[in-house]
């Protein structure tokens, strides 16, 4: 990983992490076609005597139209997103608290033992905060870190460009798993929906 991409923040290690913790980091203007408009000439009988109708030919008119912009191809947005982990198994976890680094204390300790319950250490998972990166979406996640597990703590789907789904339980995006739920201080007061999510933990396989 680059070093830009590495968090030293050493608040949000210290709250989080108990072990060594390794960072990484022209549409051309068209112009009509000259029209013409000429008379057929016409002959006319009468008394033995022919006579020729003249044949008028209107004066040539162009006009130019407004130049046209061509239309800009769409910018396909990247980001270099910097988190806490190794990535070691492909798990992405994704927190959204826009005052602190992971959560509030509450939240936290509840994440440790949401990691702890399916034996994950620091190095198996990338931690990000969202709140950072409020445009990018699950494509742009997956592509960075080629996950196939993740969580979703406070961002619900259609945040991330997805339809609606299930929460507190293993939606399948392809190949990919993902378990969205509650921001972590608000889930630590949802009693039901705590229960919840550890059930589906309870029965998921890393």
């Amino acid at each position: 990983m680059n070093s830009n991409q590495l968090i030293t923040n050493a608040e949000a290690l210290g709250l989080f992490f108990n072990e060594d913790v390794y960072l990484v980091g022209d549409i051309s203007p068209n112009e009509n076609q000259t029209v013409q408009a000429v008379q057929t000439p016409i002959v006319e009988k009468g008394d033995d005597t022919l006579a020729r109708q003249t044949i008028a030919e209107p004066q040539q008119s162009v006009t130019t139209l407004p130049k046209v912009e061509e239309p800009t191809a769409a910018y396909k947005q990247t980001f270099d997103f910097k988190h806490l982990g190794k990535n070691e198994k492909g798990i992405l976890i994704l927190v959204n608290d826009i005052q602190n680094p992971v959560s509030t204390p509450q939240g936290t300790e509840l994440l440790r033992k949401l990691v702890l319950s399916i034996n994950l250490k620091n190095a198996d998972f990338a931690l990000v905060n969202y709140s950072a990166y409020s445009n990018a979406k699950f494509e742009h996640f997956i592509s960075f870190f080629s996950c196939k597990l993740v969580f979703s703590f406070g961002i619900p789907p259609t945040a991330l460009g997805l339809n609606e789904m299930n929460l507190h339980q293993v939606n399948s995006i392809n190949d990919i798993r993902a378990i969205f739920t509650h921001n972590l201080h608000d889930l630590d007061a949802d009693l039901i929906a705590k229960k919840t999510l550890w059930g589906t933990l309870k029965n998921l396989t890393i």
